[in-house]
Formats: structure tokens, sequence, C-alpha cells
């Protein structure tokens, strides 16, 4: 078992109807601008290899992926079919709410990386879904993390809602900590500059977190 992070306060949502209920319609829109994604996709390039298995967790209608690039499998995991099935780089899918059942319905060691994309905030028992994503991935295989500030602030959870970026940086390194599989837990920050003709418009860029680990082996 991994080591408990969270009080049970902390783990607490504003709105508490069911996550499927909450997800019932499906958001085909974007999320984060354009240049958090440009930063996403290149933090993929880095790290993810040609032929790699991939698994996208609490995924959408795109997973950000390197168009140049070709995987193997690449399965993705929501709460919406409907924008699963959007998303046309996905090879398989299926719909869970982790914050019911945190094991995932996959093999041991079946995955070389897994991706999970400004959707962090909304696990309840994070801990252990670290934990079940260690166990689906391969030994040397990656755990990518990342969030910017947006939310569906009624669904995030308190611990995430009370802290400012930095602090939720720190949060997702303890989830990596809290699990013996990983090693420790690399960061990225970046605060995108606000270019000349837009300072007056408002609307600043939205900042790039991500936490990245890989399980021993």
């Amino acid at each position: 078992m991994p080591d408990s992070v969270l009080s049970e306060a902390e783990r607490t949502q504003q709105d508490e109807r069911s996550d499927r209920s909450f997800y019932q319609e499906p958001r085909l829109v974007q999320h984060v601008d354009e240049q958090f994604r440009e930063c996403l996709t290149d933090l993929y390039r880095q790290h993810l290899r040609a032929g790699d298995d991939v698994l996208d967790v609490m995924s959408s209608w795109v997973s950000h992926l390197p168009e140049e690039r070709e995987f193997g499998r690449v399965a993705g995991h929501g709460m919406n079919e409907d924008e699963l099935v959007a998303n046309d780089r996905l090879t398989g899918s299926f719909v869970q709410d982790l914050n019911e059942t945190q094991c995932l319905p996959l093999e041991t060691a079946s995955f070389d990386a897994v991706l999970c994309a400004v959707s962090v905030q909304y696990l309840q028992r994070a801990e252990q879904v670290f934990a079940d994503v260690a166990r689906v991935l391969r030994p040397g295989g990656i755990f990518i993390v990342s969030f910017s500030n947006r939310m569906f602030a009624q669904k995030a959870i308190r611990a995430w809602r009370t802290a400012a970026g930095p602090g939720r940086l720190r949060l997702v390194e303890r989830y990596f900590e809290a699990v013996e599989a990983f090693q420790g837990p690399a960061t990225v920050r970046e605060s995108p500059s606000v270019p000349p003709t837009q300072r007056f418009l408002g609307g600043a860029p939205d900042p790039f977190y991500a936490a990245y680990a890989r399980t021993q082996g």
C-alpha cells in the first residue's frame, strides 16, 4: 500500500454529486491554451519513444501526443465515452471512475508510459491511483503528470483548491514519493511570457507544470 499523503478533509469536493453525473455531457473543447499544449507535446516528445505502448488516463478527445511519432498501443481512460471515441490517437478506451475504483482493469507491466494531463486535481485517492499506475508500467516506464491553473473548482479536491501552483506541484511530487516503485520525481515549471501586443488585453498565458518519474529497473 502507498503512504497516505492527504487527510480525509483534504480529499473532499465542493460538488458531492457522482463524477459520472458531472461528466455525463461531453466537453469537446480545449481546457488549456495553445502555449501549454505545445509545452506538453514537447515534454512527451522528449520522453516517449516510437513504438511505446502508452496509457492516457483521465483522457478526453485529445491526447497531445506528437503527431510525427508512431506509438504501439495507445489506450485511453476517461469519464465520457463520447470524448474518448472522438480521440483519434487512441487504439482502445474504457470508462472508469477512479474516485470509486482505483484499480485499473489492465495487466501488470503492460505499458511503457502513462500520461495524465490537466486532471490530477480531481483524484480523491491519488496515492492509490499512482500505485496502480506503477503496477501497469513496465520496469523503467514513465508516468507524466501535467497541470495548469485551470480546473472545475467544484470537483477539484480541497487540498488542490487551497494551494497555489508551486504547492500543487509539491503535492504531485508527494504522490510519487508515496509509491515505493517510483524513483524520485523530476519537475517542470514554466510561466510563458506575455507578448507585448497582449499585455493590456488580459488573459495571461496558462502556466505549465509537470512532474514525472520512472519505475524502478
